[in-house]
């Protein structure tokens, strides 16, 4: 169960490294198995480049090789991307996680392509991630296993593409040492059910051993009774966590349970009223 973590801002929408270093912590301590860096849910687009550098350091530091660290580097100008690979100090880092070119729209070859460039130059092994509903362009599960079988060092996907069929064809035609793990906490019994090996949670930076549990239980044959306890619990917090976005429903659901300011950087803004007002009628349950 790795978690794409939140970068915590303050009221003046600086990054609160106070409060990154304090949920850093309650992952170290509540079953987290590694936590992403600089992903989507970091909200990357706003983040300077010397933000990025400190997150990133901040992270390593305070993990202190207790879990693994998974870092975003990805974007949509490939030639930039492979500058930062080769010139970047991944020291307390395990591995990159690199999104489809986003915006460009580029074709199966280009996302062909696109990847064996970085696979060519990356130090870290390489985990792919398939968002189109973000990124505007799908990668087919003829491409993901094709860059699988050809680029050694990409051991991964990432799939947030929603459609159960691609994945499932992805993790049966998958070859040795290449994983499939959920994008998506709504699917994740389903892909693990299927020979995914976990996920890549959002809902997880508020309720981390709560997702471990799921995810442990589903690896280890118990997945029914997983699923039917989360739904019961959980189902309509997952459902809130979206309804106005990601990261805002759980910069919102974070903030409730004392953890982080609601503050998010424009375009994005918090959830509405209403949607805070459900999250807090949920979040009841558990007090």
């Amino acid at each position: 169960m790795g978690v794409a973590l939140v970068t915590p801002f303050k009221k003046d929408k600086s990054v609160d490294f106070d409060a990154l270093e304090k949920l850093v912590d309650f992952h170290l301590q509540n079953d987290t198995d590694y936590i992403v860096a600089l992903g989507t849910t970091a909200e990357t687009p706003t983040l300077a480049k010397e933000e990025m550098n400190d997150i990133v350091r901040v992270i390593v530091r305070k993990v202190d090789g207790r879990i693994p660290v998974v870092m975003g580097v990805g974007g949509n100008n490939t030639a930039r991307v492979i500058r930062k690979l080769q010139r970047y100090d991944f020291s307390g880092v395990s591995a990159i996680l690199s999104v489809t070119p986003y915006y460009n729209k580029p074709t199966q070859e280009g996302l062909f392509q696109h990847y064996r460039a970085l696979s060519e130059v990356s130090p870290l092994p390489i985990i792919l991630y398939n968002v189109p509903g973000r990124t505007g362009v799908n990668m087919t599960a003829e491409t993901t296993l094709r860059i699988a079988q050809e680029c050694k060092n990409v051991i991964a996907v990432k799939e947030a593409s929603g459609n159960l069929d691609q994945i499932k064809a992805i993790i049966n035609g998958a070859p040795e040492g290449f994983h499939v793990i959920s994008g998506d906490d709504a699917v994740t019994t389903a892909v693990i059910q299927s020979g995914g090996i976990g996920v890549i949670s959002v809902f997880g930076n508020a309720f981390p051993k709560e997702m471990a549990w799921l995810v442990n239980s589903v690896l280890t044959g118990n997945g029914e009774n997983a699923r039917r306890k989360m739904e019961e619990d959980f189902d309509n917090l997952f459902h809130l966590m979206f309804v106005d976005g990601n990261p805002a429903g759980v910069k919102c659901l974070l903030n409730l349970r004392g953890m982080i300011a609601n503050e998010l950087r424009l375009p994005l803004v918090p959830v509405s009223e209403d949607t805070e007002r459900k999250i807090r009628e949920e979040l009841r349950k558990f007090a």
